[in-house]
């Protein structure tokens, strides 16, 4: 799936203005979910913007309640209702829990693309097992898998799957919660290149192929620094020291 490097995370922001403020400065990437309880707020936002629908992509991921597969058509036809958009580009399986079934859910999704609902079909922090079960359930071809990366927190093996596989990595809490400004090698390469350490996080995490970020940001100051972040080309020198940092701080273990 063709996604921006960077794009806007937008759980907890609740001011459609934030969003309308991040199309103008240029994103074109918009991820929600069903758990943020902020999907009007998003087709708000969108609906307020000046850019042209069909030049944003808009995602959005289904909480585990909502997995049956006699739940997947209903709670999607609501989210692209909130949203107030015709069809959803990308739908996640937000977190491969509760009533999930690759052998129902999945199908349940590929029956919302082949109605149009329903655009690509994603998955959210899963494993490599639970990735390949997905692709074996699947007939549309997964688009992106959404996990946790960010300098404290990265597993290779997860990029090496989506290589083999031909879909993308979205890295959600790219700043590791703000602890990037913590990190020795990020300070020291932000210092030398006069760029923030969240500049530098989200640069390392970008060059990362096929890795493309999401952020989240509410003042248009930060919105344009976390998009202008993706024009830092880091040398091999300066990514394999970030990528040698002491890590395993995962933020939000399943």
């Amino acid at each position: 799936m063709d996604l921006p490097p960077v794009g806007l995370g937008t759980m907890g922001i609740d001011d459609p203005d934030t969003i309308a403020t991040a199309l103008s400065v240029g994103y074109r990437h918009l991820d929600t979910a069903r758990i943020y309880g902020n999907e009007g707020v998003v087709g708000d936002g969108l609906a307020a913007s000046d850019v042209s629908r069909d030049s944003v992509t808009v995602a959005t991921k289904l909480w585990v309640d909502d997995l049956d597969a006699a739940d997947v058509g209903p709670t999607a036809r609501e989210s692209a209702d909130l949203l107030g958009i015709d069809t959803l580009d990308l739908l996640y399986v937000h977190r491969p829990r509760g009533p999930y079934d690759p052998a129902t859910t999945l199908p349940a999704l590929d029956r919302l693309v082949d109605e149009g609902t329903v655009g690509r079909v994603g998955v959210s922090n899963f494993a490599i097992d639970d990735l390949d079960r997905a692709l074996d359930a699947l007939d549309s071809r997964l688009a992106a898998h959404q996990t946790e990366l960010h300098p404290l927190f990265y597993r290779p093996e997860l990029l090496d799957h989506a290589r083999e596989h031909g879909y993308a990595v979205v890295a959600y809490s790219p700043l590791a919660g703000g602890r990037v400004r913590e990190i020795d090698a990020v300070t020291e390469i932000a210092s030398t290149r006069d760029a923030t350490p969240e500049a530098v996080a989200i640069a390392w995490a970008t060059a990362k192929d096929p890795v493309v970020t999401i952020p989240k940001a509410s003042s248009e100051r930060h919105l344009r620094a976390n998009l202008a972040a993706a024009e830092i080309d880091l040398t091999p020198e300066e990514v394999a020291a970030i990528d040698a940092v002491d890590r395993e701080v995962e933020l939000f273990p399943e």
